[in-house]
């Protein structure tokens, strides 16, 4: 059980977030909810598909075992979720075996059949059908066991799901087609049925794979910390202690070049870190003996002892993983057509079919007969159509967008990206290209002894700000002076000798963070000040934006004069210095007055906000932590990915409209024709499969969707 701190009118509501791997579609989300909402003393409870989890608010008196019983009452195994944050196992893995064997099967099957839809009689007829018995019956009982499983799961509880109806005129289908096969009856339906299990197997595998690349970001952002660190023993002698063992109190001694495993103060030494992950902050920060540093954070200069204060999962980086994992998953409104008409599909079905049977039984056409028409019922019934119109508009709006330099990681983005109206940007490394490099009009002032002296005290120094000195210089032209006795301090910078005169380069104010300064003595003081570049093209994306009827503003952890440049650069508002929390509760603060929010970003510090957010795009040179929690990811510099996201997005959302029509219409046309008995098993399964095929052709018009 997670305990969440609670708000003020939920003081006494605690949190149990249960892992469920059997969920796989909206239905499965109503009945997971609806189950635990039943619980007496559950508050709300709230489903993330993407990660498999349910979120449970309850009373204090009810206990995980009350919730897990609930859920195992309805056909859904659970446990609690445990801190360490275990990676959730991949939905894909267990159907691309059935995918494969249904798809090879179904091939061979289709071409026996053409013997017989070409007029093959007597002998060399039931020889095909006994061959594609033994290829098909096989296959499609090891393909169909996802569908088995989950229709025996409800079943054995008295309960129903989609896979129920689908199991059964599966299992009717093949009996059926064993017994023509049997008694040397002119039709078999094999292929038929493996077609079938083929089109619903592929519309679930292509849900899942969308699922599994957006469910990577908690793992990417818990192995930005270190695996564990030096401890300094009562002797002084060293001791590596991995990060589960740390406790506060233990001493690391974190050498430059290393992240640390967890939170803690600095006891001995100083050092500049990169805190980007956490702040968003492009500059090293120096930091000294008192300071405070996090788990996660770069010492970049010199080594540094660090008494913990934090380990584990109280560490901030863990605390921001929670806040990214607890981020509900948006309800979109094909979730909820998806909800309604899983609840309906399965009664409705067997409805139909018992309908059918009895119907024609009592018209006197026979068992045999009767048997036919129920079985081309629940068939033709069957919503691979439905099934597809989303993912598969979904997959090819991704190849779009991908052949654009855009890749898209949740699918169901798509949907999500196609209703907001409103958009926040972080500011360095998502508006910015987060490369600060020195001013050119900075570095027009320096003579050619000054940029000698300049690059000889920089090359020296690994310093983010020296290599970017030492690049710029060297692009123009410049060679090294040769500087004696170079020495490099700490959160300070570099000092040397040159002509027998004392030079350095560093900073002049420990708060100053965006300058370099290079002394020469007998020579005035010369600042290199740093500038970081907008994104190629920012203009034009913001202003397409903005035409589209979005609303553009800035969110960044970034301190407020850096943002305040930008914003009345672009003429955007903006907030400056949001920590994790900040931007999650602004994205929360925008979503609770009705509008759908995307967020931009690139940092560790931009995790929760990103997971929050209704879609989310961050840079390829964002963190793994960014791109692992974003929705798109965009390659190259230019922001002009943004308006394309948005805009294809929109068309594809279009397209999916057309795709329900098209499969509603299809149902409203082929389910009376079915009941009237003018279809059989086998039309049934083409029309089925039809009906699929139009939705994918249809589909295939968003190819170019991200032009």
């Amino acid at each position: 059980m997670t305990a969440l701190a609670p708000s003020p009118g939920e003081a006494s509501l605690e949190t149990t977030v249960l892992v469920v791997p059997g969920m796989h579609c909206a239905g499965c989300m109503a009945k997971v909810e609806r189950a635990l909402g039943a619980v007496p003393g559950v508050a709300s409870a709230r489903v993330n598909l993407t990660a498999k989890q349910v979120r449970a608010e309850h009373a204090a008196q009810v206990e995980p075992a009350d919730l897990i019983a609930a859920l195992d009452a309805v056909g859904f195994a659970s446990q609690p979720r445990s801190e360490e944050f275990n990676r959730t196992p991949s939905a894909v893995k267990p159907l691309l075996a059935p995918l494969a064997v249904a798809a090879f099967a179904c091939m061979n099957v289709m071409l026996l059949s053409v013997s017989v839809w070409s007029g093959a009689e007597g002998s060399t007829r039931s020889l095909f059908h006994w061959v594609s018995a033994l290829i098909g019956i096989p296959a499609i009982a090891y393909s169909g066991t996802p569908f088995f499983t989950s229709a025996w799961s409800v079943l054995k509880r008295a309960r129903t799901n989609m896979d129920v109806p689908i199991s059964i005129g599966i299992m009717l289908a093949t009996a059926l087609s064993f017994y023509e096969t049997l008694t040397e009856g002119h039709d078999a339906y094999f292929d038929g049925v493996l077609m079938l299990i083929l089109f619903l197997l592929a519309g679930r595998t292509l849900d899942a794979m969308m699922r599994d690349k957006a469910r990577a970001g908690v793992d990417a952002l818990l192995s930005q910390a270190a695996p564990g660190a030096s401890v300094v023993s009562a002797d002084g002698s060293l001791q590596w202690v991995a990060a589960a063992d740390l406790v506060p109190g233990m001493v690391m001694r974190v050498a430059a070049g290393d992240r640390l495993a967890a939170d803690g103060e600095i006891v001995a030494g100083a050092s500049a870190f990169d805190q980007s992950l956490l702040t968003g902050e492009s500059a090293p920060v120096p930091a000294g003996t008192g300071a405070a540093i996090h788990a996660g954070t770069l010492n970049l200069d010199a080594p540094v002892d660090v008494r913990v204060t934090a380990a584990g999962a109280d560490t901030s980086l863990a605390e921001i993983a929670r806040l990214m994992d607890a981020a509900e998953q948006p309800r979109s409104v094909y979730v909820r057509i998806a909800d309604r008409a899983s609840r309906l599909y399965a009664p409705a079905v067997h409805s139909l079919a018992a309908l059918s049977f009895l119907g024609w039984m009592l018209a006197g056409a026979g068992i045999y007969q009767s048997i036919v028409i129920a079985i081309a019922v629940l068939i033709i019934t069957c919503p691979c159509a439905l099934g597809l119109a989303v993912p598969v508009a979904q997959v090819v709006a991704s190849g779009a967008l991908m052949r654009q330099g855009i890749m898209v990681k949740d699918g169901s983005a798509i949907e999500r990206l196609a209703t907001v109206d409103r958009v926040l940007l972080d500011k360095t490394g998502s508006l910015t290209l987060g490369r600060p490099e020195p001013d050119p009009a900075a570095l027009d002032a320096l003579d050619a002894d000054a940029a000698a002296v300049a690059l000889g005290l920089a090359s020296h120094s690994r310093h983010p700000h020296s290599r970017a000195i030492e690049a710029a210089l060297l692009k123009r032209g410049h060679r090294a002076a040769r500087v004696n006795g170079v020495a490099e301090t700490a959160g300070i910078g570099m000092a040397g000798s040159w002509n027998g005169r004392r030079v350095s380069l560093g900073r002049s104010d420990a708060a100053q963070v965006v300058s370099t300064t290079l002394r020469i003595e007998g020579r005035p003081d010369l600042a290199i000040s740093f500038v970081d570049a907008l994104r190629p093209d920012a203009e034009a994306a913001l202003a397409r934006l903005k035409s589209a009827g979005l609303a553009v503003s800035l969110l960044s952890g970034d301190n407020a004069r850096a943002v305040a440049d930008v914003a009345g650069q672009l003429g955007l508002p903006g907030q400056a210095a949001a920590s994790p929390a900040d931007k999650r509760a602004a994205i929360g603060a925008l979503q609770a007055q009705g509008h759908k929010v995307l967020m931009v970003g690139d940092g560790l510090n931009d995790g929760p906000a990103l997971a929050a957010a209704d879609a989310s795009i961050a840079p390829g040179s964002a963190s793994d932590v960014g791109r692992q929690a974003a929705d798109l990811v965009f390659l190259g510099d230019s922001l002009l990915a943004l308006p394309r996201s948005v805009m294809a997005a929109r068309r594809t959302m279009r397209v999916v409209r057309q795709n329900f029509a098209l499969a509603v219409g299809y149902n409203l046309l082929a389910v009376p024709l079915a009941i009237m008995g003018y279809v059989n098993p086998m039309i049934a399964a083409a029309a089925m499969s039809g009906s699929s095929l139009v939705v994918v052709a249809n589909s295939l018009r968003l190819a170019g969707a991200a032009r």
